[in-house]
């Protein structure tokens, strides 16, 4: 799959490079950069996250900022 895929299937603006803001289940917020979409997932490194990357469905709990 690819980005193209993503914004198409999900009507999202996701692109490699894109700011994300990601709230995980206890509420705590992570913003991030989107590095690449194998599959139907979207792969977001985030500085302060304790693994450093995660796998994220395009849409769920997250928020493309400008």
């Amino acid at each position: 799959m690819s980005m193209k895929y993503i914004r198409d299937r999900y009507g999202v603006p996701a692109k490699r490079g894109a700011r994300i803001r990601f709230t995980d289940s206890n509420g705590v917020q992570w913003i991030g950069r989107v590095k690449s979409a194998p599959g139907h997932r979207i792969h977001v490194a985030f500085p302060e996250f304790p693994r450093g990357t995660a796998i994220l469905h395009p849409t769920w709990n997250v928020e493309y900022l400008s």
